[in-house]
């Protein structure tokens, strides 16, 4: 029997890897001498001879020596022997190969890729680069033997150390990438040689270049920032259906916001999960020596903070992005734009999405980067040593700039224990469906990414330290004993469910802990000089405290939103019969979701309606059915055991009405939007002063800076809004703020009622 010529494409990079790779060949192919197999190394000058006069039916079989670490649970830090084996691949320490291989007989193993005729790679070649040149046919061949031996190195290792190769080269090699730079070229009057040599820079700056040793190397040089903070909570139910999705289509993970640490934490969940290493886009504010060397290396693509006049660059991030997706490499961006300076998750910014969107339009529809799955990721924490300097930047301070001190000052303080990191993954969705849900025109985007932030709120549990500061921030500034905190959390913690995080709150231990762990980072003050110890709120921690009162609002939008257009209803809806009440209460609470749009994510209008009528019922079942009037509505409210609008809404709409009264009185168009904010936070701060705001932490420019949306929405900004229209919007927010406050005078009546009952049964 004839044997089919073979040419083995070896990567050997040492005398003890040929020798492996030589025993290899022997033991697969035999000792024989028909000269039919050839082991020929990955060299361009070798491989172009043996390629010339190689026949169609000549086979290339590429194959590489690997060197795994030694076996260990995935979620474990990196060894010193670990780090050296999977180091022993690189050229410059090939010295370690034959040591590493007497460490143990079976460290270094051949693994061979997927074999292909040289017809079949020309033809693929042809297609990829368009008839390609002898020099390009060789480059061609080398980067899919690589990316074979990459694809059997997994099966070996496991998908966590899928790594990209050769990325800059074979994106600017590629035919449809040369034709769309022709275009490109055309409206930049430049070559077409030009724009790609500008796009290789681009990707050379840009490109992550992945590598296991660094992989492992940046776990344990960065576990310092986050192991020893928090224990992780992670809800591991979808994570498998989840992994073997992400084998047939990339995966673009969308997380919420809260610290530095959340890439690297998520990184953790994902790599003891075995999910290959994400590509996390990041600003290049933090590409810093050693951060952003050896980062880059382990999977960060740092693109720059602002690139929108440079359309070479806008060019390499799409092209980067389709390569990515179309090599099935999954994707890591913060939807956010930032880090959450208030709580809850900020407003999604679209354009990361854009350039997502566009890269895929580009695949073919048989390409699995087509139709990537969106997968919201909530990221969320009992406690962050950071949130101190997060609620300072609300009232007008700076933002320290990240440096190697920065670095430092942040690994110091992350080694206390604060509690848990809670990571639970939302609903995925492919892009596809997202976009065909959206429906076509200029707010699909938008859309878009309103369900995936509606996705990450819903996996977002509740924490022990979101329900406590809760209580106390709406205590009035009272202190609390521990039968009053529970006398709030209780109401509370029943409106949430069965939500596992807060369990703990149903013993006095479970409320103890919590309150003494947000006094070990002051945001809570505990008093012991009396016959039994008080809580409150430290006077100049309220940022602080509502940063996580506000990772619980999303929980308790419907319940407020109810209670509130109830409260419409009982003012103006006397006259109202029975089959009315139903649907003005509908009509105000669509008036408040309008103006309150910015500041919260709703569902879809009939979503919404649904949650408010369950809601209603679960407020007083058989309501919606028996004999009700306004005035009924009133009477259900003042029976009601808690009322949580006063404490979920009324921060943002004072924030509004701040905002709106200074906005009533400028003249013309707001062009310095600076300045006006300055104003806001000086008027913000006088009212606190003199106890006309609910809180401290209704000053914020975060706050403040939604406001203003809200103003632009409505048309107010512009030179051609009227001082009329500017004054409606303020006496419609001072209106709905009146209520709040009522609503809140109520809840204090009830809190008061509560507190008298149990003091004086102490007295007894």
């Amino acid at each position: 029997m004839v044997r089919p010529p073979t040419l083995v494409l070896s990567g050997a990079r040492s005398r003890a890897e040929r020798e492996l790779v030589r025993q290899w060949t022997s033991s697969t192919y035999g000792d024989g001498d028909d000269g039919a197999v050839r082991v020929v190394p990955d060299d361009a000058r070798e491989l172009a001879g043996a390629l010339d006069g190689a026949g169609p039916d000549t086979t290339v079989v590429p194959v590489r020596v690997v060197w795994p670490p030694a076996e260990r649970d995935s979620s474990d830090a990196p060894a010193l022997t670990d780090l050296l084996s999977l180091s022993a691949r690189r050229r410059g320490l090939r010295h370690l190969h034959a040591r590493v291989r007497g460490w143990s007989t079976t460290r270094g193993r051949v693994v061979a890729g997927d074999a292909a005729s040289l017809a079949q790679l020309r033809r693929e070649g042809d297609r990829e680069l368009g008839t390609p040149d002898g020099a390009g046919f060789v480059a061609f061949v080398r980067r899919r033997a690589t990316l074979a031996c990459d694809r059997a190195e997994r099966r070996l290792t496991g998908d966590r150390y899928k790594v990209p190769r050769l990325m800059a080269e074979q994106i600017v090699a590629s035919a449809a990438v040369r034709e769309r730079a022709a275009g490109l070229a055309g409206e930049l009057d430049l070559s077409v040689d030009e724009v790609l040599a500008r796009t290789a820079r681009c990707l050379e700056e840009m490109a992550a270049v992945q590598s296991p040793p660094a992989i492992e190397a940046f776990r344990s040089v960065m576990s310092p920032l986050h192991r020893r903070a928090w224990d992780l909570d992670v809800d591991t139910a979808s994570l498998g259906d989840l992994r073997e999705q992400g084998r047939r289509r990339p995966l673009v993970f969308l997380p919420s916001h809260r610290s530095y640490a959340d890439p690297l934490v998520l990184a953790e969940v994902l790599h003891a999960h075995d999910f290959p290493r994400n590509h996390v886009l990041g600003g290049n504010n933090l590409a810093f020596w050693p951060l952003g060397t050896l980062g880059r290396r382990a999977g960060i693509v740092f693109i720059r903070r602002s690139f929108g006049d440079d359309a070479v660059y806008k060019f390499a991030v799409r092209e980067y992005f389709g390569h990515l997706l179309d090599k099935r490499f999954n994707l890591e961006w913060y939807i956010e734009g930032g880090r959450t300076r208030t709580g809850k998750l900020r407003p999604p910014k679209y354009g990361l999405l854009r350039y997502l969107v566009d890269a895929a339009d580009q695949l073919p529809e048989d390409s699995p980067g087509h139709d990537p799955l969106l997968v919201p990721v909530s990221l969320h924490y009992d406690q962050l040593h950071e949130v101190g300097a997060l609620a300072a930047e609300q009232g007008g301070a700076g933002k320290k700039a990240e440096g190697l001190g920065w670095l430092a000052g942040y690994m110091r303080d992350q080694q206390r224990r604060i509690g848990s990191a809670r990571i639970r993954f939302g609903e995925p969705v492919g892009l596809r469906d997202a976009l065909a849900e959206a429906g076509e025109g200029p707010s699909q985007l938008e859309k878009v990414a309103f369900r995936v932030a509606v996705g990450i709120n819903r996996a977002t549990p509740a924490t022990p330290t979101g329900v406590v500061t809760f209580a106390l921030l709406g205590a009035g500034g009272r202190a609390l004993t521990l039968e009053q905190v529970r006398a709030v959390v209780a109401p509370v913690r029943g409106l949430l469910g069965e939500e596992p995080a807060i369990r703990a709150l149903d013993t006095p231990d479970g409320v103890v802990e919590t309150l003494c762990r947000l006094v070990s980072v002051g945001v809570v003050e505990c008093f012991e000089g009396g016959p039994e110890p008080v809580w409150s709120i430290g006077a100049d921690r309220h940022h602080v405290a509502a940063f996580y009162r506000n990772g619980l609002l999303h929980h308790l939008l419907t319940r407020a939103v109810l209670e509130t257009a109830l409260f419409t209803v009982a003012d103006e809806g006397h006259d109202l019969a029975h089959d009315q009440v139903l649907e003005a209460c509908w009509e105000a609470a669509l008036a408040l979701r309008d103006l309150l749009k910015f500041e919260f994510f709703f569902p879809r209008k009939r979503d919404f309606r649904d949650e408010l009528l369950a809601e209603l019922d679960r407020l007083a079942p058989g309501y919606r059915s028996a004999p009700a009037s306004a005035d009924g509505a009133a009477e259900l409210l003042g029976r009601a055991e808690l009322l949580v609008a006063p404490g979920t809404l009324l921060p943002f709409v004072e924030a509004q009405w701040v905002v709106a009264t200074v906005l009533a009185g400028h003249e013309g168009a707001l062009e310095d939007r600076g300045a006006f904010l300055d104003a806001c936070t000086g008027l913000g701060q006088q009212w606190w002063r003199q106890q006309l705001l609910l809180g401290a932490d209704v000053v914020s420019r975060e706050l403040f800076t939604s406001a203003l949306r809200v103003a632009d929405n409505r048309g107010l900004l512009g030179a051609d809004a009227t001082e009329a229209d500017r004054a409606a919007w303020r006496d419609e927010l001072a209106a709905v703020r009146d209520r709040l406050r009522r609503a809140g005078e109520r809840e204090q009546a009830l809190r008061a009622d509560a507190w008298e009952g149990e003091r004086d049964a102490a007295r007894s």
